[in-house]
């Protein structure tokens, strides 16, 4: 039971860090180096859209598995006070991630749609943000996700 859980956990996290990485190191780069022709950007906008819902069951299955995880380990996901630092600042990274998700899915991704069609120099000041927004927030949710990672190897090491 325990192995079967951590190689799900184990590859749901892959699946989800993986394609951030395949989105922001080789499919975005590559659009951008096009100077964003409008077949490249939908190739982008399919790929993403396309990788969205693998995401969601990628997180389905980590959600599920976590606690699980935890509990075979000792550790009660309702007794905070019992948790040591690294599951602490590990669960901390997990919401903060899950929130950029949701923030990059429900609210800069629609509208970023919408934004990209409007040239640069016809763009209001909120768009420009929803735009810059829409750039970075991948990116730093990147890095998030790879900090869970290691926070994942110093807790399964303890």
């Amino acid at each position: 039971m325990y192995s079967t859980l951590v190689v799900l956990h184990i590859v749901a996290a892959v699946t989800w860090i993986g394609g951030m990485l395949f989105l922001s190191l080789v499919l975005a780069p590559l659009v951008r180096g096009r100077k964003a022709a409008p077949e490249f950007m939908a190739l982008f906008r399919s790929a993403a859209l396309r990788f969205r819902p693998i995401v969601w069951v990628a997180i389905a299955v980590l959600l599920a598995t976590g606690p699980m995880l935890l509990s075979l380990r000792g550790i009660h996901i309702t007794s905070p006070a019992s948790w040591s630092g690294i599951v602490i600042v590990k669960l901390a990274l997990v919401v903060l991630l899950l929130f950029l998700t949701l923030l990059h899915d429900l609210v800069f991704g629609p509208q970023v749609s919408r934004v990209s069609a409007i040239p640069d120099s016809q763009r209001t000041p909120s768009e420009r943000i929803v735009f810059n927004t829409a750039r970075w927030l991948p990116r730093v949710s990147l890095l998030i996700g790879l900090a869970v990672v290691i926070a994942a190897t110093i807790l399964a090491r303890s």
